[in-house]
């Protein structure tokens, strides 16, 4: 199994954003030192994130890093001119000797919908028609279409060619088909969000991308999955873990019951017996992700990157307790194909 650390960045603690973007490339600088195999940047354009510009953030952390994959987490494609994400992530495939990978999806939020002027009506039509263009750019030199939401290309060429030709593209899904599809039919890994519900509802979006990546002709053996976890933090023994970040939950759900939304999970026992949350003593957590591969069948899982509230000394203390004793053995029981362009 491989390991990721995601951020969307999250801005609300009256710190500048220049101190926010720091610690997020000396978070992702410390997730290499301590052999994770990817970190990722969402794509946000509204409050509380400050995460609009992926790309120039993966770069400033490709300078910083040699090993580590990078990975958008999502890259809104709803949103954006397809031309234009493909000029920022060819460079930075060159930029990050080919460790680009991304995750693409249709975003999620009001507000930067309506800053973009995209509608409910649209957006998945926008999220394909902008893929299906993205995709032919990656891979052809000079490229003629026409569709629906941007000016028709005629003999374009887009430039810089990229370094990885073609790379590989997982498409996020929280709850929808249609992202399920899109993956299924262009032979794509699928990433599950797994965050914010009990594990049925991703569990019978997963099994409907196997099925329909064997309808589509696939080899039902390449179809590869990734999940999400809503939050981690082992310790030495379960009752510390749960003391410890039982104030990180509270304040959590306390930012629900302000923004006016019901938690699904109302207590920090809860989250931990129904939920994707990964709190416990090393055995409980690798158990629990056995559990949930036991239905998945996922090889790549993601950790939220970000201190949330954990102390700097809580949260490597708890980064190197994951490596040294959860992720070992994890690997040991759950094989997982090798990155793009690695042997390992």
């Amino acid at each position: 199994m491989k390991f990721l650390g995601i951020t969307l960045i999250v801005h609300s603690d009256g710190r500048s954003p220049t101190e926010r973007f720091r610690e997020v490339v000396e978070t992702a600088v410390l997730f290499e030192e301590l052999g994770f195999d990817g970190y990722g940047v969402g794509e946000r354009h509204e409050r509380p994130f400050i995460s609009s510009s992926p790309p120039v953030v993966l770069s400033h952390i490709a300078a910083r890093t040699s090993r580590i994959r990078l990975f958008t987490a999502v890259t809104t494609l709803s949103l954006l001119d397809p031309v234009r994400a493909y000029e920022d992530y060819a460079t930075l495939d060159h930029l990050s000797g080919g460790r680009l990978e991304l995750i693409v999806g249709k975003g999620n939020g009001a507000a930067q919908a309506r800053l973009f002027h995209v509608t409910a009506a649209d957006q998945w039509e926008r999220n394909r028609e902008s893929y299906e263009l993205f995709r032919r750019l990656w891979r052809e030199d000079r490229v003629t279409w026409q569709g629906r939401f941007r000016p028709a290309l005629t003999d374009a060429e887009t430039w810089p060619r990229p370094l990885q030709r073609p790379i590989r593209v997982w498409h996020g899904s929280a709850t929808s088909k249609e992202s399920v599809e899109l993956a299924a039919r262009h032979g794509d890994p699928l990433f599950s969000a797994n965050v914010t519900n009990p594990i049925e509802p991703y569990a019978e979006l997963i099994d409907h991308y196997r099925e329909r990546w064997a309808h589509h002709g696939h080899d039902p053996a390449d179809a590869l999955v990734g999940a999400g976890s809503a939050g981690y933090y082992a310790a030495r023994t379960s009752q510390r873990a749960l003391a410890e970040y039982r104030p990180i939950y509270q304040a959590r759900l306390e930012t629900f019951r302000r923004a006016g939304v019901q938690p699904v999970f109302p207590t920090l026992e809860d989250a931990v017996e129904r939920g994707s949350i990964l709190v416990g003593s090393p055995q409980q957590i690798i158990d629990k992700v056995l559990r949930y591969h036991k239905r998945f069948g996922h090889e790549v899982m993601h950790l939220p990157a970000d201190a949330d509230g954990l102390t700097p000394g809580q949260h490597r203390e708890t980064l190197e307790l994951f490596q040294t004793e959860i992720a070992p053995a994890l690997r040991a029981e759950i094989p997982s194909r090798p990155f793009p362009g690695s042997a390992s």
